[in-house]
């Protein structure tokens, strides 16, 4: 039996944003998938404040680093700076492949880091590695609600 899991995907483009959903059901993940747009929805969300209050804990974060309002590397620290929320993993996955945020994504404490491969068929496959690895192989932590 496949376990469910919360994703939480901080993306700002829409096509980004259909690519991984459609991925992620190609690789038949179980799961609830919420969607924010831009790094202040992401805090306002994990926070559980304003239009989010009844949103639920995550149990897996994607974060893009590109986004408007708060960028991605500021969600992430503020995320591994949060008692509440710092146990929630943290997958970058960015268009970027610079070592500088790279390194900056990993000084912050993501738990992985990946760059978007442009080939679809690229970025089913990582979308399956992710579910392999993150999903069916790694015990979460349980939260709250």
């Amino acid at each position: 039996m496949l376990k469910e899991v919360r994703i939480l995907l901080v993306e700002d483009n829409e096509g980004d944003i259909v690519l991984t959903m459609e991925a992620l059901k190609e690789a038949k993940i179980r799961n609830e998938i919420d969607v924010v747009k831009d790094g202040e929805a992401a805090l306002q969300f994990l926070r559980k404040a304003g239009v989010y209050k009844e949103a639920s804990t995550p149990d897996l974060i994607f974060l893009d680093i590109n986004l408007p309002k708060i960028d991605g590397m500021e969600i992430l620290s503020i995320i591994k700076n949060d008692e509440q929320l710092k146990v929630i993993p943290v997958i970058m996955l960015t268009t970027s492949d610079a070592e500088r945020d790279i390194m900056k994504s990993y000084y912050n404490h993501a738990n992985c880091y990946i760059t978007k491969p442009v080939d679809l068929d690229k970025f089913m496959s990582i979308i399956q590695t992710i579910k392999n690895f993150w999903i069916n192989i790694v015990k979460l932590p349980k939260t709250n609600d």
